[in-house]
């Protein structure tokens, strides 16, 4: 096994740093669609409403998951730079193998959550066509 630098975990900081900020801005936007949906649910009991609120809740859930996958990831990249540094080669590379399979599972959650949003976008595209087919 090739020894670990304090490079090679490093270099896994802005990856993580900008896919971390993807994922706040998703959750941000799902959170002020929540909200605005719930309060448009208050004033008209509409069951599509409702069908929307429980999708979003979904993603805003697969969203936090991906999150908190991301975070621990990086702070396995954070455990295994200090491992390097006080000379536990082996110990670092689990360390570091653990980090990547972490964010992994995060970008895996990312996959699955594109692909019920997509067929939530889907489903409100063919509302379109069918209300155009109509008139």
């Amino acid at each position: 096994m090739e020894q670990l630098t304090l490079t090679t975990p490093a270099l896994l900081f802005s990856a993580i740093s900008l896919i971390m900020l993807a994922y706040t801005n998703r959750f941000l936007a799902y959170s002020a669609v929540i909200r605005n949906l719930h309060d448009i649910y208050l004033e008209k009991k509409d069951d599509a409403l409702l069908r929307q609120i429980k999708n979003l809740k979904l993603r805003l859930n697969l969203t936090r998951y991906m999150q908190i996958l991301g975070i621990t990831s990086l702070l396995f990249c954070v455990l295994t730079m200090f491992l390097i540094y006080i000379n536990q080669q082996t110990i670092a590379s689990y360390t570091f193998g653990f980090g990547l399979i972490l964010l992994i599972l995060s970008l895996s959650l990312l996959i699955k959550e594109i692909q019920i949003s997509s067929q939530a976008l889907q489903h409100h595209i063919a509302d379109i066509e069918e209300y155009l087919n109509q008139k």
